[in-house]
């Protein structure tokens, strides 16, 4: 018998749980920086070195946080279901929970990309990547990050995946920012919605089963709902 597929949409939210900085904070900056100063390719060209030491200090961040119960109890699933993670966050702590298929709609802040072709990208060794490291066809390294103003290649990818989609899960997304936010709406009529985030203001959607808690609290009592379904 086929496994009914579940594909989870993640946001900053689920990443702040492990300590790490939401991508925008209420007054519009990001760790201090505005983020049209960091996160888009003008700043790039206007101040390259600028911009690769902010993704450092990320990237070390990043490191040094460790996936939380929500990101492992995603991964337990997997033994039921087909599962799918569509996330936003530019971290990895879904592959080290031990998630198996895991689509990054906006990067992978451990990967570096050439700044002229994009397409080739590479692993980055440790915390830091240096102006000087160039790709095989000798232009710099940046960040393998989607900025502002970029597009989103994997986006057609994740909308494929969410047209099969039994249920859905949202976590940690205040579904403002597109063209991801749009995926909610790539889903079959028929799937089941689930959204945990505790300052949602989506009740007024009657096809949203809401979970008004943090994710460290919510998506393992979810996740145990889930799997036990398929016990029963």
């Amino acid at each position: 018998m086929k496994k009914k597929r579940i594909v989870v949409l993640t946001g900053a939210g689920i990443s702040a749980e492990s300590g790490l900085q939401t991508f925008r904070d209420a007054d519009g900056l990001w760790e201090g920086h505005n983020v049209y100063d960091v996160a888009t390719p003008e700043a790039w060209h206007r101040d390259p070195v600028m911009v690769q030491e902010f993704y450092n200090m990320r990237r070390r961040s990043v490191l040094a946080a460790n996936p939380n119960e929500a990101h492992k109890a995603l991964v337990q699933l997997e033994d039921k279901y087909e599962v799918f993670i569509v996330t936003q966050n530019i971290d990895d702590l879904h592959e080290r929970a031990g998630s198996g298929q895991v689509i990054h709609l906006h990067g992978i802040i451990t990967k570096s990309q050439s700044e002229r072709y994009p397409h080739l990208t590479y692993d980055i060794d440790g915390p830091d990547l240096k102006m000087g490291e160039l790709c095989e066809k000798g232009h710099q390294l940046r960040p393998h990050v989607v900025w502002f103003g970029e597009p989103v290649p994997m986006i057609e990818k994740a909308v494929e995946i969410c047209q099969e989609a039994d249920i859905l899960i949202i976590i940690g997304t205040s579904l403002q920012v597109y063209p991801a936010a749009g995926l909610i709406d790539t889903v079959p009529p028929t799937a089941e919605i689930y959204l945990v985030d505790p300052k949602t203001t989506v009740h007024h959607f009657n096809k949203i089963n809401v979970v008004q808690e943090k994710a460290v609290l919510g998506v393992p009592r979810l996740v145990r709902e889930l799997v036990e379904r398929t016990d029963t």
